[in-house]
């Protein structure tokens, strides 16, 4: 059991450490290459603040336990928007004025919505994956072509500002920074899985828990990270930016990947407390951050209430495992 602890809290320090050097090596080396900023913020940023979570939920399908990366999945999800954003905005207000991230967002709701509609059959089949990828694909060609049109996006300009130093780094370092981090990524998904198996084993817990859980906030600590330097640097639209593309990996990808590799039979409470708590929170987030007569603004109240959700959530899980 001590060896499982020690297994997922190292785990998880490599993992976000690994994640931070990658996404540095990745931009870096996308600017080298002559990627525009706005796609590097929406493609490479988006990836690399979700890496942890696919190939924690790819080894977790792997090695047999699906619901483990469901759980990674949708509870990421939740604890971006709940716990991330919550914080974020509580540090300072989030105005959204990119107008990409106004069309991801309704984006995001019709994603979860279709999650919600392959869990009604209990289960993850081999096709509802390939949907899922599909989907994703159909998505990232056209963030990619958003990314190559609107140069002047206000998501761009900030993820531009946020790169000097990425931009400085010489192109033989970025690639080192690049593959190390996937290497560490690998390799410290692996040893934080067994570990959360085994002491889900031993303590009688659901692999979904653990999942929703320990795994879902540690893989999610490199968007809390990037959104509160952000906002911090006053660069808005990119923490907001960081949560919806790694909410949209998540629900498609992390989930698609997990599903793809071992379909998974899903529990009822799934639908009926994850995805609704989920899906509730996107909808909130649609509302706060669309801005319906003018532009989008997440402020410290909603920011407030976003980590109560987030709290009231977790205790409720945790209070039901207590009393299993």
């Amino acid at each position: 059991m001590l060896m499982a602890i020690l297994a997922v809290v190292g785990g998880l320090a490599v993992l976000v450490w690994s994640a931070d050097r990658f996404i540095d090596g990745a931009a870096a080396t996308a600017r080298h290459v002559g990627m525009p900023p706005l796609l590097i913020g929406m493609v490479i940023i988006g990836f690399g603040t979700s890496a942890p979570e696919m190939v924690v939920s790819a080894f977790a399908s792997i090695q047999g336990n699906p619901n483990l990366a469901l759980g990674n999945g949708y509870g990421s999800n939740i604890t971006n928007i709940a716990l991330i954003l919550g914080i974020t905005a509580l540090l300072s207000p989030i105005a959204v004025h990119s107008q990409i991230l106004r069309k991801e967002l309704p984006l995001l709701a019709i994603v979860t919505l279709l999650a919600g509609y392959q869990l009604m059959d209990g289960e993850i089949s081999s096709t509802d994956a390939l949907i899922l990828l599909g989907v994703f694909f159909l998505i990232m060609g056209w963030s990619i072509t958003q990314g190559m049109r609107q140069r002047g996006d206000a998501l761009g300009i900030d993820v531009e500002q946020d790169m000097g130093d990425e931009e400085s780094m010489p192109l033989n370092k970025a690639i080192f920074w690049l593959l190390l981090g996937l290497v560490l990524l690998v390799g410290s998904s692996r040893v934080l899985v067994w570990g959360a198996v085994d002491i889900a084993s031993a303590m009688g817990i659901s692999d979904l828990i653990i999942g929703l859980t320990v795994v879902a906030i540690g893989t999610s600590l490199p968007e809390l990270a990037s959104s509160i330097i952000a906002v911090r640097k006053n660069e808005h639209d990119l923490a907001l930016g960081n949560v919806i593309g790694s909410n949209m990996f998540n629900t498609l990808a992390v989930v698609g990947i997990a599903g793809a590799i071992h379909p998974m039979t899903v529990s009822p409470e799934v639908l009926t407390r994850d995805w609704i708590v989920m899906a509730g929170l996107t909808l909130s987030l649609f509302i706060f951050g669309y801005g319906f007569r003018g532009p989008g603004r997440i402020s410290r109240l909603e920011g407030g209430l976003l980590v109560a959700t987030f709290i009231a959530y977790t205790s409720y899980l945790v209070y039901g495992v207590i009393n299993a």
